[in-house]
């Protein structure tokens, strides 16, 4: 159903603050609800900070070695087995997680323009007096997010940045290099800051959203957002930071770089039949 504040005009005369859209056939109707939004915020929210914390767990296996963060990798794309062609199921988790980005910015946005038509009937700024710091920079966090996202594709998705120095499918050397400039590494680290900021006040306030909100456990609520942000933090600002000090380099790497002779070589072996040979 969809929504209409009303606001007085000089003679008395009630006079809508938003202009009532064409309601859509049920449940798309919901949508152009402020609540039906922040539901679909919320849900969009629930899908994509799930796939941040697999992205970094994942991520994590470049601490094994530079074989077990690339067979990593390679198991993404061939995900389904022979089931399905190679990179379906991945470019299918792909398309999905950019369709949940789309709705939650769009929902994000029009709950920003709901609240800033309905504010104009007071004729004053916003009071930030009650509002901690993580919601007041949401505005900021979202966009700075999404530049980091399309970055972050290009360094070490498609490799723009790196040019001829980047090895399709080895995904150790890639980061190595990519993390080893000072500039990039920074960016990476203000953009993870940014990332757990939105995480913390997005986890908080999805609760909220969905109806669970009760003095009895709000306060395991702010628990749990402030544990996930920082453990998300933690894990992703570890890249940059420890391939800047030398832990994560290439120095002392066993496995050959992909595309080289020996890599080739190994190639169409599997990890647990590599290690046996190397064993």
């Amino acid at each position: 159903m969809a929504q209409t504040i009303s606001r007085s005009d000089s003679r008395g005369r009630v006079k809508p603050l938003r202009r009532r859209t064409r309601e859509l056939p049920w449940p798309a109707n919901l949508y152009q609800t402020a609540v039906g939004k922040k539901y679909v915020m919320a849900i969009t929210g629930i899908g994509l900070l799930g796939f941040v914390v697999a992205h970094m767990i994942g991520n994590l296996h470049i601490y094994q070695s530079p074989l077990e963060i690339n067979e990593y990798g390679e198991a993404l794309r061939d995900l389904g087995g022979d089931l399905i062609p190679r990179t379906f199921l991945l470019w299918l988790l792909r398309v999905g997680l950019a369709g949940m980005f789309v709705i939650h910015i769009h929902s994000a946005y029009s709950l920003a323009r709901m609240s800033e038509t309905s504010n104009e009937r007071y004729e004053r700024k916003q009071d930030y007096i009650a509002a901690n710091f993580a919601s007041r920079t949401m505005r900021w966090t979202g966009p700075i997010i999404l530049l980091y996202l399309f970055f972050h594709l290009a360094d070490l998705t498609w490799g723009w940045w790196l040019g001829d120095t980047y090895l399709r499918g080895d995904v150790y050397h890639n980061v190595v290099e990519s993390m080893n400039s000072v500039p990039i590494a920074i960016i990476y680290v203000v953009a993870n800051v940014a990332l757990a900021v939105h995480i913390y006040h997005g986890t908080w306030s999805l609760f909220q959203s969905l109806g669970i909100n009760n003095p009895h456990y709000n306060a395991a609520r702010r628990g749990f957002a402030v544990g996930i942000s920082a453990m998300i933090l933690a894990g992703n600002l570890s890249f940059p930071i420890l391939v800047q000090v030398g832990v994560i380099d290439e120095d002392d790497r066993t496995t050959p770089p992909a595309g080289s002779v020996e890599h080739e070589a190994i190639a169409p072996l599997s990890a647990t039949t590599v290690l046996e040979v190397r064993s």
